[in-house]
């Protein structure tokens, strides 16, 4: 699946990725390759990225890597899950 990551000044990741978890308002959730189309808020917590992510050095910065995911904290944000691509708007 693919995984893009947009703040207000710029899109921070986009990739190919295994799956993602995300602070959804009802909790903690996952999306795997195919998943059903879903568009959630999303609350203070970390978007993780599972799969193997190529950071570039502009971007690496942004995320922490920890327990084989590669974290990227957000204070909230909305996601959109279509087609195989998810898109995080993160706050």
């Amino acid at each position: 699946m693919v995984l893009e990551i947009v703040t207000p000044e710029h899109t921070i990741f986009k990739g190919e990725v295994e799956s993602v978890s995300v602070p959804g308002v009802n909790g903690q959730f996952q999306m795997l390759d195919n998943h059903a189309p879903v568009v959630s808020l999303l609350t203070e917590g970390s978007v993780k990225i599972f799969g193997n992510v190529n950071l570039t050095e502009e971007n690496s910065n942004h995320f922490l890597k920890e327990d084989g995911t590669t974290n990227f904290h957000i204070s909230g944000g909305v996601l959109e899950m279509k087609d195989n691509k998810a898109i995080v708007l993160a706050d």
